[in-house]
């Protein structure tokens, strides 16, 4: 074997330990080979996540809604974001919602080094340890695109990495409320799933959060009957 093929082969199988976990988000298979949780153990339960938060306007919003309804969810915050609106993560905090860590940017896994990752990770960590008091210890790739080295660091770090089984595709410019209570339950009846909602609109459409303030009444009261984590 000359030493291209080999040298192709290693930059191939680098590839793979680096890209492959990405597409866990879209296939359940490889979430359960990777042990990566997207859906809830106990029947009858739903988990509600938010991502990219806090915001003054969509976390306000989405905040009030969950109180009206009696329900809490899981927010992943951002640590820039909560580092320039720290009083409304210790509300999320407060409300008796459970937070995450969603990094200290929203920048793609894929395109870091371990280094890069490492810096970014406990820039977050410390923003919202910082604002809340609570040091998180379940985390969500940006875009739910985990890399091998990003999937092995979240472990060392004791930090869990969640994905979903359901989404409302809320940040399109598109999203309506309907659109985003039909992908929430196009496949049916919600039962032990996670759902990916957004809650702001920093690296997403313009107000996209709009729609999924809107559909939450629609996505809420169906659940009313059942326990909401």
């Amino acid at each position: 074997m000359s030493g291209r093929t080999l040298l192709g082969g290693a930059i191939g199988a680098a590839a793979v330990v680096q890209c492959a976990p990405a597409i866990s988000c879209h296939a359940p298979r490889v979430c359960d080979l990777l042990a990566l949780r997207r859906r809830l153990a106990g029947d009858g339960t739903v988990a509600l996540t938010f991502d990219d938060g806090p915001s003054p306007d969509g976390t306000a919003a989405v905040l009030a809604l969950l109180a009206g309804h009696d329900a809490t969810a899981t927010f992943f915050l951002v640590g820039e974001q909560v580092r320039r609106f720290p009083s409304l993560a210790r509300e999320i905090v407060d409300a008796g919602h459970s937070i995450g860590l969603h990094g200290e940017t929203h920048r793609c896994e894929l395109r870091l080094t371990p280094g890069m990752l490492l810096d970014d990770r406990e820039r977050g960590l410390e923003a919202i340890h910082a604002a809340t008091g609570v040091l998180p210890v379940i985390h969500r790739p940006p875009y739910g695109a985990a890399s091998g080295p990003g999937l092995a660091l979240a472990r060392g770090q004791g930090l869990e990495t969640i994905l979903w089984s359901r989404w409302g595709r809320d940040w399109r410019g598109a999203a309506t409320a309907d659109s985003v209570v039909r992908d929430v339950t196009r496949s049916g009846p919600l039962d032990r799933e996670i759902v990916l909602l957004h809650d702001a609109d920093h690296y997403a459409s313009h107000a996209s959060f709009e729609a999924t303030v809107g559909a939450l009444p629609g996505i809420l009261e169906p659940l009313l009957g059942a326990a909401l984590e």
